[in-house]
């Protein structure tokens, strides 16, 4: 693994960072590894590119009911 080491971090931001470490229960380095590691996940690819990617791979399945069915089904009861 790689290390990296940030200065000048303005005051802050140090202090909303470790607040929100201490409510998460994360170390302040875990913190930050863990919000670097969502944003790059992020950032990986835009929200129409993974629903277009989730729609093809859901395109072969058949669905025996769709949502409006079953509510008008529960309403009947």
């Amino acid at each position: 693994m790689k290390t990296m080491t940030i200065r000048n971090i303005p005051e802050s931001v140090y202090d909303a960072l470790t607040e929100s470490a201490r409510a998460e229960h994360r170390s302040l380095q875990e913190q930050v590894r863990h919000i670097l590691t969502n944003d790059v996940k992020l950032r990986a690819g835009s929200v129409c590119e993974k629903a277009a990617e989730y729609r093809t791979k859901l395109a072969g399945r058949v669905q025996e009911k769709t949502v409006v069915q079953d509510l008008r089904e529960d309403r009947e009861r």
